[in-house]
């Protein structure tokens, strides 16, 4: 399928409802409201084009630049590359379901994610913390420095209740992340979770939104999951 091919199919494939989802919760137009799942016969026809998947992520449609992502050679991608792949990220499920994910699937994921994370900008925290959630659920305990992580839960612990926004949701996540799926850690993140509380985002056009670490990871326990790690991470 060449690029004129996945912008046809992927307008036909667009709902009204799915749209209006998008964009409440910040996509702006160009935006075709396709469904996740509606994608797969199409990855499965292209598999991985990276060339392709620049094309698309240029677009400024939402559903193109997502299905990019899909489509994308991680580990061909620069360190470039995703800096400007983050810098057209203009909200978060771009930032955090997108850039991250493919960025999770290089060898140098967390070198830019430390870097993003140290940028001071929401949206590149976010995408960094956010990769790391990634890797951390999807990658062998021993891919990672134990203490590196540790300091991590310490700057989450430090910083959280005055990030920004978005940020925050991408480090509470973390802490649950750390707890569910990293073993050496979980005491550690369960504890952090306790101290932290409960975190509130503040949504634009929405109520509030209440995070609860400590009580998530409670669930997670509860069903005997801890050590959860994923198969995949794209789709």
């Amino acid at each position: 399928m060449d690029f004129d091919a996945v912008m046809e199919e992927l307008e036909g494939l667009g709902k009204e409802r799915t749209k209006k989802m998008y964009i409440s919760n910040g996509a702006k137009e160009p935006v075709f409201g396709v469904a996740t799942g509606a994608m797969k016969p199409m990855v499965k026809k292209i598999k991985t084009n990276q060339v392709l998947a620049e094309e698309l992520y240029a677009t400024e449609n939402y559903d193109a630049m997502y299905f990019a992502g899909i489509i994308a050679d991680p580990k061909a991608m620069t360190r470039a590359d995703y800096d400007r792949w983050i810098e057209d990220a203009y909200f978060y499920m771009l930032s955090d379901y997108v850039v991250a994910v493919t960025l999770s699937e290089s060898d140098i994921a967390e070198e830019v994610a430390d870097a993003w994370i140290d940028s001071g900008e929401e949206l590149k925290m976010s995408a960094g913390w956010s990769c790391y959630c990634w890797l951390l659920g999807s990658r062998n305990d021993d891919a990672f420095e134990t203490g590196k992580i540790s300091g991590m839960l310490d700057k989450v612990e430090a910083d959280i209740h005055s990030a920004p926004e978005r940020t925050k949701a991408s480090m509470n996540n973390f802490i649950y992340t750390v707890a569910t799926s990293f073993l050496p850690l979980h005491d550690k993140a369960v504890e952090t979770a306790g101290r932290v509380g409960k975190i509130e985002i503040r949504r634009e056009n929405k109520k509030p939104a209440i995070l609860d670490a400590h009580g998530n990871i409670q669930k997670q326990v509860d069903k005997d999951r801890i050590g959860f790690k994923r198969k995949y991470v794209r789709c």
